[in-house]
């Protein structure tokens, strides 16, 4: 069919299903309404709709099947390749189903496909609960949480994916179904391969109090600093260990008086003496620059980490998940930190991953491959002026390649599929790349679920 004969076609879906709304390419709010993070994304969707309820997501499905039109689904809009949009393809923008219930024993929440993490976080917070969560607001959650969920809180709690309880999907033949156990695996770490995600129900934890902020190192001679932290902190690993209550991540990235090098410091517990013992604790690992570390509350804490990551960006990132932040790795890191391109949206980052989703019984329930204990790299190939794209991406990559040669026995064979480039990579090699022993686990869900393909535009691609 025709661009404009399938255009027709919606407009007949949109005027038997009025409460969904229609954004066509001659709408004057299109160019903002297929905006993605990614400002490099130059994809144009054929058109884009708006349903406003779990119905209007099954009716759309069912048309586009009918149509043979290819779909592809945005929530936060936030994937680091822009890949929510794909030129010629539906985009249903599921933006509108942001909705939280709290189940009365106060143990799990079901909350819409839509939402995103600030969104879920603050409504939890009114409630005294809390539930693990990345770093930036405007993130779809239910993309952070299926593909893997590292963040402030995944020591204490775990990974976002190891906290789906339960879910509801539109499947291939366009009907509201539950996830069965099956099912439940693959979405567990392959996010909306099997179907589009309507709800998920998830643990929630008491969170009455929250002790964070950043520690920032002295930037004077910034690799140094990152060296100096990172070996008092394996130290640390060593002798003391650290509380699962106590999430850190390192952090480099271009502030207005220049570079900067310290921690994301996230105390989940409820004793915050404890909390800020810690803290300095934390601050004694490398020379202190100063500590933003204070008792404050989540919307606060979405709206100061929000402030440090532009909105719209060019780019690409790069990654490697290692098994520790060894002596030769972290020299590497570090002096490439010290010729990090000069742009707010250029950088890096390192989570770790510990805690109960470091655990053998958390494989069993996911496909989530990457189990062991671990550090990710995160490398932000990212710049806010497109001039500038080729040089940050080169940056990125050269970094990554560095620390494969440093130490190749150190990096684990899997990769954060968030993080991962995965642009121009065979779909099979993709998926061993990102899967790992779970690969043909992904592959046999995805057939049995949706044998004709009908979430082909999914991440990732598997043809």
């Amino acid at each position: 069919m025709t661009d404009t004969t399938q255009l027709t076609a919606l407009e007949a879906l949109v005027a038997s299903h009025p409460t969904i709304r229609l954004t066509p390419p001659s709408s004057p709010d299109f160019p903002a309404a297929r905006q993605v993070w990614n400002a490099g994304r130059l994809a144009q969707p054929l058109a884009i709709v708006h349903p406003q309820s779990p119905a209007d997501v099954a009716a759309v499905v069912q048309h586009a099947r009918a149509h043979a039109l290819p779909f592809s689904v945005r929530s936060g809009g936030h994937n680091l390749e822009g890949l929510s949009i794909v030129d010629g393809a539906l985009l249903i923008d599921l933006r509108a189903l942001a909705a939280v219930t709290v189940a009365a024993d106060r143990q799990s929440a079901t909350v819409q496909g839509g939402i995103l993490q600030h969104e879920l976080a603050s409504k939890l917070w009114a409630d005294g609960l809390g539930t693990p969560t990345g770093t930036i607001p405007d993130v779809g959650y239910i993309g952070w949480a299926t593909y893997g969920g590292y963040g402030a809180f995944s020591s204490h709690w775990g990974l976002g994916a190891d906290q789906i309880l339960a879910a509801t999907i539109v499947n291939p033949e366009g009907d509201i179904v539950p996830a069965d156990e099956h099912t439940l695996q693959g979405i567990r770490g392959a996010g909306g391969l099997f179907g589009i995600i309507l709800d998920l129900t998830i643990k929630v934890y008491p969170l009455p109090s929250l002790l964070a902020g950043a520690i920032m190192f002295d930037p004077t001679d910034i690799a140094q600093s990152l060296i100096t932290y990172n070996a008092a902190y394996q130290t640390l690993l060593d002798t003391e260990g650290i509380p699962p209550q106590l999430t850190l991540q390192q952090i480099a990235f271009n502030s207005p008086h220049g570079r900067l090098f310290g921690v994301i410091f996230t105390w989940s517990g409820p004793d915050l003496e404890e909390g800020k013992r810690w803290s300095d604790k934390i601050a004694s690992l490398a020379p202190l620059l100063m500590s933003t570390v204070a008792p404050t509350t989540i919307p606060e804490w979405f709206a100061g980490n929000g402030a440090l990551v532009p909105k719209s960006e060019y780019g690409a990132p790069a990654t490697h998940n290692i098994r520790s932040v060894t002596p030769a790795v972290a020299e590497v890191i570090g002096r490439n930190l010290a010729i990090m391109p000069a742009d707010p949206g250029t950088m890096f980052s390192i989570h770790q991953l510990r805690g109960p989703s470091a655990q053998s019984e958390s494989s069993a329930h996911s496909v989530f491959a990457a189990r062991e204990p671990h550090f990710l790299l995160e490398i932000l190939g990212f710049v806010t002026e497109e001039k500038n794209q080729g040089e940050a991406e080169r940056w990125a990559a050269r970094l990554a390649k560095e620390v494969q040669e440093v130490d190749a026995g150190n990096v684990l064979p899997t990769a954060y599929i968030s993080l991962f480039k995965t642009q121009g990579v065979p779909a099979e090699e993709l998926l061993n790349k990102v899967y790992g022993d779970k690969a043909a686990l992904v592959r046999e869900l995805k057939e049995r679920f949706d044998p004709q393909n009908v979430f082909a535009l999914t991440v990732p691609a598997l043809k």
